[in-house]
């Protein structure tokens, strides 16, 4: 069932977390992986459609940012017991089919993803250099099956006003996606 994320205030710093990246096995902390200009979270998992949809968009912008200074990490926090799918093994594997070149972290606990209040894969958070949030919404229009191509517009114009330094409306579109798959 589709969801949609839960629009976070701005200006909010991100939650404090040490997780482990399913593709070094190194533990990482926001800090740690923080970009220079800013930092792009992403809530994302293996078996989403939305993902699938919204990946080759991810991988161009993280292959068109990371070089101007912005820092990105992707997150898994769903219930790998109900969805072993969405496992670490699972994601490294993920991430290597995928040229993944940012982290792929797993919140096994859950608690970052309760802290960030993510919704849903995808759900994308948008730092400034300062850590305080400046977008939280969808990557753009194009959802699976309704004809609209990928084209990273929203996030695109976020990440543009962050790197130099333009205004970013307030008035965000919320992401949508699969609801990311809670313990019971």
């Amino acid at each position: 069932m589709a969801e949609t994320s839960h629009m976070s205030p701005l200006k909010t710093k991100p939650p404090s977390f040490r997780l482990k990246d399913t593709n070094s096995n190194f533990y990482y902390s926001f800090d740690d992986l923080r970009g220079s200009k800013g930092t792009l979270v992403i809530f994302i998992c293996n078996h989403c459609p939305y993902v699938h949809h919204a990946l080759p968009e991810i991988l161009m912008i993280a292959a068109d940012y990371r070089v101007q200074g912005l820092g990105i990490i992707a997150i898994s926090s769903n219930d790998a017991i109900q969805y072993p799918q969405d496992g670490p093994e699972m994601m490294t594997e993920f991430a290597f089919r995928y040229s993944f070149d940012f982290p792929y972290l797993y919140d096994e606990t859950q608690e970052v993803a309760k802290g960030f209040d993510a919704a849903c894969t995808p759900d994308y958070f948008l730092y400034d250099n300062q850590n305080q949030l400046q977008y939280r919404g969808q990557l753009d229009d194009s959802r699976p099956g309704n004809g609209i191509p990928l084209s990273g517009s929203d996030l695109r114009n976020a990440i543009d006003g962050v790197i130099y330094n333009r205004i970013i409306s307030s008035n965000q579109k919320p992401s949508m996606g699969c609801g990311i798959k809670w313990k019971k």
